[in-house]
């Protein structure tokens, strides 16, 4: 069945190149992969405890795309990674731009969320801070800056005229679940089942959507997938590294469409998203995700609109968002609460996360923090943003393509109603928005009236209520920005 397919898709996408216009394939576009997986014995992360990496289930990686213009560059490197800190960010940007000539601003470095991949930051800002990293492990945060560094500037080099074709399809077969309920008392919980008698509702939507972005060669030969779609990555488990249901995507698409193309998965706003059907017991495995969410974009792929235009802008705006606090009080408290948890007495789930959030604030509002956060915590320690005060000084950017495409790029994970209006008011046709990028200090942003409802995400976010608005309103405004045609003077 495959086999027919991929006949019938290289015949209409043939068709659908050459209809195309000569702007559109003067737009050149480079791809690459860097391997990024770490040594067994280095630290996973994903959860409130060490666990150190047996083995590996499949290799980890970091997928670049570079687009160069006329007047404007970009890239963007996703990487296998549950989030890329400021630090991250900044030692891959800067070293890519170096090479590149590529503005840092115009630098994009997104994570997918893979929850058995590397808990790198304690050990990068050691190794930042050149003070005393262990061997081994300084070796993999070398091979952590320079994967999807190296990435960018081999894509960058090898950038060719390419034609691109831009849609979306819809993930008919479930897997994405709103994991928060409206339970009988008013209040919300996340990870209930409906057959408890006091969930009422599902306390908000899915996104379905897989954005999508094809690279082809004039001649019609696919080179590389963009896509984007809203769904949490925590489906593997175990102790091994694996870059969870993204993989399957890839090597579905390279059954059915060829065996050499890249597939840059972009995860959406899924803070409040997840893979766990409420509706019974059993949980999808990544491999029946991927190779499903593979299908429906493989089945869309000869739907997809040549662009007229793939004309590049690029725009970027620094947003400040509010701290929440860290008094005294309650960092003496988080020190006993994260001290117990790790004498393994039992602690209070929330109470946890509660603490360990509070020792990450302590240690990005204070120069001087009330706790040795170094000692108390792993991801969460920042090098650059540490005492850097009341708030953050995140990111957002856009990457737009013509009239028809644009990808926007938003920090932290980010609940899906914040997605979905941003996708709402943008006045390009296919709109991405990619959540987890330049930064994972701020946690997860849920909407302002998910605060009312607490539970986990709430109590794991930490910035103030309405950051994730005021991120909705910067992409929407850069949004407009880039569909505004600049008038020659």
């Amino acid at each position: 069945m495959r086999c027919d397919c991929r006949a019938t898709f290289y015949v209409l996408i043939s068709l659908a190149v050459h209809c195309g216009t000569a702007t559109a394939a003067e737009l050149r576009v480079g791809l690459a992969v860097a391997d990024i997986t770490p040594p067994v014995g280095f630290p996973m992360a994903g959860y409130y405890h060490e666990r150190l990496a047996e083995g590996t289930i499949d290799p980890l990686k970091a997928r670049a795309v570079v687009f160069r213009g006329d007047t404007e560059q970009a890239a963007w490197v996703v990487c296998d990674l549950i989030g890329i800190s400021a630090d991250l960010s900044r030692a891959i940007r800067s070293r890519a731009s170096e090479k590149t000539g590529i503005p840092v601003s115009h630098i994009v470095v997104s994570a997918t969320h893979s929850h058995t991949a590397p808990d790198y930051t304690k050990e990068l800002v050691r190794v930042l801070d050149k003070s005393n990293p262990d061997p081994l492990r300084a070796g993999y945060i070398e091979k952590l800056i320079s994967g999807p560094a190296e990435a960018i500037v081999r894509a960058h080099a090898t950038a060719e005229p390419s034609v691109l074709q831009a849609g979306s399809a819809v993930q008919q077969i479930p897997v994405s679940f709103n994991r928060r309920f409206v339970m009988r008392d008013g209040s919300v919980r996340t990870w209930m089942n409906l057959q408890n008698p006091d969930v009422i509702r599902a306390a908000g939507p899915i996104d379905p959507e897989i954005g999508l972005l094809a690279i082809r060669s004039p001649s019609g030969s696919p080179r590389g997938i963009i896509s984007n779609f809203a769904l949490h990555l925590d489906t593997v488990g175990g102790m091994k590294w694996s870059a969870d249901y993204p993989f399957f995507i890839e090597q579905t698409l390279r059954k059915t469409i060829g065996g050499e193309v890249v597939s840059l998965f972009g995860t959406g706003c899924c803070g409040d998203i997840n893979h766990s059907d409420p509706s019974r017991r059993e949980r999808n495995k990544s491999d029946f995700i991927g190779n499903a969410i593979g299908d429906s974009i493989a089945g869309q792929l000869d739907k997809l609109k040549t662009l007229d235009s793939a004309n590049l802008t690029v725009k970027s705006r620094v947003v400040s968002l509010p701290l929440q606090e860290a008094t005294r009080e309650e960092i003496a408290k988080a020190i006993q609460v994260v001290d117990a948890a790790r004498r393994k007495e039992t602690v209070d789930f929330l109470e946890h996360v509660t603490a360990y959030k509070k020792l990450m604030i302590d240690q990005l509002r204070r120069r001087e923090p009330y706790a040795n956060t170094e000692e108390q915590i792993t991801w969460g320690l920042s090098r650059q943003w540490a005492g850097i005060g009341e708030s953050l000084p995140v990111e957002v950017t856009v990457i737009a393509l013509g009239q028809d495409v644009a990808m926007v790029f938003l920090p932290g994970e980010v609940f899906v109603e914040l997605g979905l209006a941003i996708k709402q008011a943008s006045p390009f046709r296919t709109t991405m928005v990619v959540e987890l990028s330049n930064c994972v200090e701020t946690i997860y942003i849920p909407h302002r009236a998910a605060f009312a409802g607490g539970s986990y995400e709430v109590t794991n976010s930490a910035t103030q209520p309405g950051s994730g608005e005021m991120l909705v309103e910067a992409a929407v405004s850069l949004l407009r920005e880039a569909a505004t045609p600049v008038v020659p003077k």
